[in-house]
């Protein structure tokens, strides 16, 4: 499902873009959606909410929660110790964000379902609609990615969201039912779709999923 028109794609429903080469294109949603950005560690969530960012677009990624935690924090003491308190202020921050309205990214490993409902009735409650971007690359390009950025998940965190991802891939792959019922539109993206996704745009008054679905 979803449409392409001038190189622009809107999707609603499922829209699988994984081995799809060509020109790259802009990804355009309601003005006021949340759009989360899910995959394995490593598979350039980050670089993406950077590309389509720019600043101009508010991101919530917990990588800047957890510096800013470490920021204030003696050189000492492990990030286990005070990952709870981490955790908390990461919710707070999406939360806030949520709330305050206009187009949001946000940055999420996707294999905690309860993550996602969370968010959705947070949005739904302001009248927002929940979006998937999802990073289906692989693992042993995931690993990769963390190599070359200097930055390792452990093997268990790893393998934990490997298996989570995993059973929402094979989800999508049987069909039927949308395995994401929380999300208006899921965006399927390997390595490949995902360098041509070049830009993000949230647009007033563009129809959404849950009015195409009417």
């Amino acid at each position: 499902m979803g449409g392409t028109v001038d190189g622009t794609v809107v999707p609603w429903g499922v829209v699988d873009l994984r081995g799809m080469g060509g020109a790259g294109f802009v990804v355009a949603y309601p003005a006021d959606a949340v759009v989360v950005v899910s995959g394995l560690p490593g598979a350039g969530k980050s670089t993406l909410l950077r590309r389509w960012g720019g600043g101009a677009v508010r991101a919530v990624d917990p990588r800047g929660v957890h510096e800013a935690c470490e920021a204030v924090m003696p050189g000492w003491l492990p990030y286990a110790v005070y990952r709870p308190w981490a955790r908390v202020e990461h919710f707070r921050l999406l939360r806030g964000s949520v709330r305050r309205g206009g187009p949001l990214l946000v940055h999420d490993c996707g294999s905690r379902a309860w993550m996602r409902r969370w968010l959705a009735r947070e949005a739904g409650r302001r009248g927002r609609e929940l979006h998937l971007v999802l990073l289906d690359v692989g693992a042993d390009a995931a690993l990769d990615g963390q190599r070359a950025r200097g930055r390792h998940a452990s093997a268990r965190v790893f393998a934990r969201h490997r298996r989570g991802l995993g059973r929402l891939l094979a989800a999508f792959a049987v069909g039927g039912s949308m395995p994401t019922p929380e999300a208006v539109s899921v965006l399927l993206l390997d390595g490949v779709s995902r360098s041509r996704a070049e830009a993000v745009r949230f647009v007033a008054g563009l129809s959404g999923g849950l009015e195409r679905r009417a």
